[in-house]
């Protein structure tokens, strides 16, 4: 008898500390979708377009070596405009410990890479080299995506609180 209790008492706390608290989890927020075009409004991802960039590759500049790759996929919406999607694996550097524009919320990060676009312009082969950096906020419950800054350009900002999102911005070469 006094095992069955005592069984029913452990079963009875390993479910208690099972239980979830919605307000302990943190929100992630940090899926970015970059489009490019041209100031003609072209889809400059499109490689079947003339003029359009037919190869890109993405460096991790922080990473551990000279080349550290990121995976940066191109994918295309319903209506066949391409973007390139970045989810993550880029290090990230701490930038401040306080933020000044939002003083008291957490810490800081970004991360940099370059983009490497590559196009055959009149059958000549050209490399365009070009920076692309994101700026993170991270507080005990959340971490976001705050700014992107392409060569050194904001392109993109999130206030603090607004809600989960995938974070578009698009590109204009």
């Amino acid at each position: 008898m006094r095992n069955i209790i005592f069984g029913i008492l452990v079963l009875g706390f390993a479910l208690l500390s099972c239980k979830s608290d919605d307000e302990s989890l943190q929100r992630i927020d940090q899926i970015l979708n970059m489009y490019m075009k041209n100031s003609a409004g072209q889809d400059l991802l499109n490689s079947k377009k003339s003029g359009s960039y037919n190869g890109y590759s993405v460096n991790d500049m922080f990473g551990d070596r000279d080349v550290s790759p990121v995976n940066v996929s191109l994918k295309m919406t319903p209506d066949s405009v391409f973007y390139m999607e970045y989810i993550a694996g880029a290090k990230r550097i701490r930038l401040d410990s306080v933020s000044p524009s939002n003083p008291g919320t957490g810490n800081s990060y970004y991360s940099r890479m370059t983009l490497e676009l590559r196009r055959t312009v009149n059958s000549v082969s050209d490399t365009i080299i070009d920076t692309l950096e994101i700026q993170y906020r991270k507080s005990p419950t959340l971490f976001q995506v705050s700014k992107v800054l392409y060569n050194k350009k904001e392109v993109f900002s999130k206030e603090a609180e607004a809600p989960n999102s995938i974070n578009t911005f698009t590109i204009v070469k």
